[in-house]
């Protein structure tokens, strides 16, 4: 028995200005994916993907009812039959593990649930998201809820501010452009919440919180109106500006051995590199204006393109 597919996520920009009411841009993206399935003869780690449900079965008991109700019984009689969560979107990488798992679980199990199919108004988009924002706490400490929304909606959403969010369309890809969106594979699993942690202590400091407002949520919000009006040459020039802007400011969420790349990207423009999710690991997404040259100088990574200019 398997469910529908959920798929993973990408948040082009935001991460962390989100936070703080810039703009941001979350895409699906359907090379990973996840469903509840149940099978006759579970591996291991399908018996640990249902050790660990079991666990948030709990915690989702004791969520708001005002907010959202399970039906909780039926929940617990498939969890305890043995379903799991059989998904290919790695952990710790930024694309939305536990948002694929928390939209499969709504859709499956919420009562009076919001489909994907009515008239999607603001008012909709904002209770999904605060009801996934509860729903995915358990996993990072504090969610915005994106990653489900993303994840259950399937279709690019453009965030205006924490309380302003809208299902958006982003420019068709050219599949023949030289242009590119691609992650690069860091090879080291990134947590979350030390990210999150290093973010909120710096943000106690006026210079930081400064350098947030005028530089890195000005250059966010161009990027997204950039990549929407599909301005391609505005969006490498403000991609680039921000790029800057992490290496100089955030270069406790780039590993170690990534800040030389960095650099390096920015010096020859061959491509420019920006935090993927919270960053510490994962992926790096990375933005080139020439693929082939991209893939040159990255020779020793594995690049995924995500998108064609």
């Amino acid at each position: 028995m398997k469910g529908p597919l959920f798929y993973s996520k990408i948040l082009l920009f935001g991460e962390y200005g989100i936070i703080k009411d810039s703009k941001g841009l979350s895409i699906p993206y359907s090379f990973y994916n996840g469903a509840l399935k149940t099978d006759q003869d579970p591996g291991s780690s399908a018996v640990e993907s249902n050790l660990n449900l079991k666990k948030f079965v709990q915690y989702l008991a004791t969520l708001d009812t005002s907010l959202v109700t399970f039906n909780l019984d039926q929940l617990l009689k498939d969890v305890n039959g043995g379903m799991y969560f059989d998904s290919s979107i790695p952990q710790g990488y930024g694309v939305g593990s536990s948002g694929a798992l928390v939209a499969a679980l709504y859709d499956k199990y919420a009562n009076n649930k919001i489909t994907v199919l009515e008239n999607l108004t603001r008012e909709k988009l904002l209770k999904l998201k605060a009801i996934f924002s509860e729903m995915e706490s358990y996993f990072h400490g504090k969610s915005s809820g994106l990653d489900p929304l993303n994840s259950y909606l399937s279709i690019p959403i453009l965030i205006n501010s924490q309380d302003s969010i809208e299902a958006t369309g982003i420019p068709s890809q050219n599949t023949n452009g030289n242009g590119a969106v691609f992650l690069l594979d860091s090879g080291i699993i990134g947590e979350t919440a030390p990210m999150v942690g290093i973010f909120m202590e710096k943000m106690k400091q006026e210079g930081f919180r400064s350098m947030l407002k005028n530089q890195f949520i000005k250059h966010t919000d161009a990027c997204v109106e950039d990549f929407l009006k599909g301005d391609m040459k505005s969006l490498f020039s403000n991609t680039k500006q921000l790029s800057k802007v992490v290496l100089s400011h955030f270069k406790p969420m780039i590993p170690m051995e990534f800040h030389s790349i960095w650099k390096k990207g920015i010096d020859t423009n061959d491509y420019y590199l920006k935090l993927c999710g919270s960053g510490g690991g994962g992926y790096i997404l990375g933005f080139t204006k020439d693929l082939k040259a991209a893939q040159k100088a990255l020779a020793n990574y594995k690049l995924e393109v995500v998108y064609n200019f």
